[in-house]
């Protein structure tokens, strides 16, 4: 039986908790990301979101608005979880947010071994690859025109 993917808009500290072990789990611990400067200043004002499947969080991802502009970021899937679509939704969800929100631009920091998934999604490349934590990475940005 497959189990119902849900994403849910972080509402307490205990839900941000768990999204922030999901992203030290995913980029600290697998991908060597220093823990430094994998929690910021981005995420007291940022939108968070859990993935959960039953009732385990098994992803998490961010929007930071700045200006008329949404950064969709810290996308992470526990590994056991991946290639479920699990991703898919939380970014689907992550573009929803950001449209309800009036934004004229959404764009993200790709690392390069996922690009494609973005693409999928309708993001583009913009810019050269550029160093991120020491993970190559590009700018990615989802266009679109807003209704009149």
């Amino acid at each position: 039986m497959k189990k119902t993917i849900r994403i849910r808009r972080v509402s307490s500290k205990k839900e941000l908790e768990k999204a922030f072990a999901i992203r030290t789990r995913v980029f600290v611990k697998e991908q060597g990301v220093p823990e430094a400067i994998e929690l910021d200043r981005d995420d007291r004002r940022a939108w968070h979101f859990l993935a959960f499947v039953g009732r385990r969080p098994v992803g998490t991802a961010r929007i930071v608005m700045r200006r008329r502009s949404a950064k969709i970021g810290r996308m992470a899937v526990l590994k056991s979880h991946r290639r479920q679509g699990i991703g898919t939704k939380l970014l689907k969800r992550a573009v929803a947010m950001a449209r309800k929100q009036g934004t004229d631009k959404i764009y993200l920091h790709a690392q390069v071994a996922v690009i494609g998934f973005y693409e999928g999604s309708g993001f583009r490349c913009a810019g050269p690859i550029f160093k991120e934590a020491k993970i190559p990475h590009r700018k990615m940005i989802l266009r679109f025109r807003l209704l009149a």
